[in-house]
């Protein structure tokens, strides 16, 4: 139900043993579906930010982008830029999980809350497994947070700093 001006994929990176460029699967869906992909080689020299100026985005959604956003980029769209954040922040849980939609800021997953989602983690589930309902889970919840946005029926949630921690890096040990 919304007009997609432009996809914005990490770029093109080398894989596997011969090292040829493989694109991103957002890019291979976006190209499939005839929509506009730009792949600014950094989001902090300017490029992107006309890029974004020229498209006039009235909301911005990000998911798994991997780079914080300038200010100016954060500042453009009418609506605010969102991130679909596959935890349930502030913080981490063991035995749940879940989607979070925030408003972006200067700070890494610092902005408020729009919405989230809550599931149990079964012990029988693989990450691989996890991460595919996480990304639809993210994605409907998206959709429904983007209409809740345009109909100015969502309120913003400041995140309780308190509650907030940094995830362990993960190893392959037990």
């Amino acid at each position: 139900g919304h007009e997609i001006c432009g996809v914005f994929p990490q770029p093109d990176k080398p894989k596997n043993r011969g090292m040829k460029l493989q694109m991103p699967p957002v890019k291979e869906y976006a190209l499939s579906v005839g929509l506009p992909v730009f792949q600014p080689a950094r989001v902090r020299d300017g490029e992107a930010l006309e890029i974004l100026k020229g498209l006039e985005p009235e909301l911005i959604a990000v998911a798994a982008y991997g780079k914080i956003l300038p200010l100016e980029i954060l500042e453009l769209p009418r609506l605010g830029c969102i991130n679909v954040h596959s935890s349930l922040l502030p913080k981490y849980r063991e035995d749940e999980t879940g989607v979070t939609i925030m408003v972006m800021a200067e700070g890494m997953d610092t902005g408020d809350i729009l919405s989230q989602r809550a599931t149990p983690i079964p012990i029988e589930e693989n990450a691989a497994q996890l991460f595919e309902r996480l990304a639809q889970m993210g994605a409907e919840l998206l959709v429904e947070t983007v209409a809740q946005i345009g109909a100015g029926a969502v309120t913003p949630v400041p995140q309780d700093e308190s509650g907030s921690s940094h995830a362990p890096m993960l190893s392959r040990e037990l």
